[in-house]
């Protein structure tokens, strides 16, 4: 078995070469030229630019960085390309602006890599090449102050619904920045945003929206992956690229409830593959870590990481607004699975995030579900309609007998030392997540069929 070497290149003349392993097989990535960087990040930095914000070259530096992740991430089959059919070990060099500055990172991104997406990650960088040493083109002292007072993560989701009426309803003008991605999620982020553009009506409520995506094949004679754990590493690239052309201080805000954050695996089975950790405090704090030493001047925080999905919801800002979007937003896992049984994209309701979804919600939710009524028959464990409520019905009953349980399962997903202070209350949280998705599923029965 090889392993997958990722090696970026800026321009036709990069040609810098790189020695490989025997055991490596190489795919180089082309960027394309300095005024078109392909997979999105030229459209992104002109985005940008017309914004009135101009990344510093650490920030474009993020965004090629974050491209050889989500190219890896996205086209390299774990079934055929790790030994245990999940754990692939993947090795990047990437050209950046100061390859020294960089280098004390590697460490830290490899650390935020291997948690986030439970790969072995091996990370190098180099210098851009001299025909690329500039990415971003210098700002027009002309023109006027930057309206923005900050960055706030926009996924078309109801938690970044939330998030968003919170900030704007308390007066804040955020950058939202969205990715695009499959045709129901972005259909979702762009009628929850011009939702909110419509109610707001002001003049500084703008998104940078990116679309990245990779051609099938990328990698010689490997399939592409459908399980994209790496996803936010990307989102919070693109966040943080943004956020340096601020020319202040800067927060990000990833809204995300407490109980999908801390992702605690539902039974024994759940530790690797089911359990994300996209927005886990281990992996924001090693953002942070990542952010501090490239000299970028932002944070990430989740303002809502005690709150459950219901909290959020009853505690939004403007509940009319929220009721008359929220059926816009998409949670479910995989969207498009309704298209396999000939019916339109959305919500499958059975799914994870679709049960805490509706236990957020319950007794108004608007949202049209395939699976609408829970209780009609007893769901069958040994398929998808079944899975995930036997799991939640198994977790609800463990936390009820033993409550004090939660102080060591939120452990579980991965380091809480960065956090320490707060262990007490996310134990909480995980405790009021349960109980909540356990109203919504009293009297529905899952069994074997």
């Amino acid at each position: 078995m090889t392993r997958p070497l990722i090696v970026g290149g800026l321009g036709p003349s990069d040609r810098t070469g790189i020695p490989k392993a025997a055991d490596e097989q190489m795919t180089q990535l082309a960027f394309g030229p300095a005024d078109g960087l392909a997979f999105g990040i030229g459209h992104a930095l002109d985005d940008l630019r017309k914004l009135g914000l101009h990344p510093s070259e650490i920030g474009a530096d993020l965004l090629i960085l974050a491209a050889h992740v989500h190219a890896a991430d996205t086209r390299i089959s774990r079934a055929s390309e790790a030994q245990d059919g999940w754990t692939r070990e993947i090795r990047l060099v990437v050209p950046v602006s100061d390859p020294a500055m960089w280098r004390t990172t590697e460490l830290t991104v490899k650390r935020a890599l291997d948690f986030l997406t439970g790969d072995r990650w091996q990370i190098g960088f180099r210098a851009r090449p001299r025909t690329h040493q500039a990415l971003v083109v210098a700002p027009d002292n002309r023109l006027g102050g930057i309206p923005y007072d900050g960055i706030s993560l926009f996924s078309g989701g109801l938690d970044s619904l939330i998030g968003a009426i919170d900030r704007l309803s308390a007066g804040h003008a955020p950058l939202f920045v969205s990715h695009a991605g499959e045709s129901a999620v972005s259909s979702s982020q762009e009628a929850c945003f011009e939702g909110l553009k419509r109610h707001f009506k002001r003049n500084d409520l703008d998104r940078l929206r990116v679309w990245m995506t990779f051609e099938n094949g990328l990698v010689e004679d490997v399939a592409s992956e459908s399980t994209t754990r790496g996803r936010s590493f990307l989102f919070f690239a693109l966040a943080a690229a943004a956020g340096s052309g601020l020319g202040r201080q800067f927060e990000i805000q990833v809204p995300e409830n407490g109980l999908i954050a801390l992702n605690v695996p539902l039974d024994q089975l759940r530790l690797g593959a089911p359990s994300t950790r996209t927005t886990h405090p281990f992996h924001i704090a090693r953002w942070n870590d990542l952010l501090r030493q490239l000299g970028i001047s932002g944070f990430l925080i989740n303002p809502y990481w005690n709150k459950t999905k219901g909290e959020m919801a009853s505690e939004c800002a403007e509940q009319a607004l929220l009721m008359k979007l929220a059926a816009s937003s998409l949670s479910c896992s995989s969207p498009a699975k309704a298209r396999w049984l000939g019916l339109p994209q959305g919500h499958c309701g059975h799914c994870l995030p679709c049960l805490i979804r509706r236990a957020s919600l319950l007794g108004r939710d608007p949202t049209p579900y395939i699976l609408d009524d829970l209780k009609s028959v007893t769901l069958d464990t040994r398929k998808a309609e079944g899975i995930q409520v036997r799991s939640f019905q198994l977790a609800i009953e463990r936390m009820r007998r033993k409550p004090d349980l939660a102080t060591t399962l939120v452990h579980k997903p991965g380091s809480l030392a960065d956090v320490s202070h707060q262990t007490a209350d996310l134990a909480d949280v995980y405790r009021r997540g349960l109980a909540e998705v356990g109203r919504l599923l009293k009297g529905v029965r899952a069994a074997p069929g």
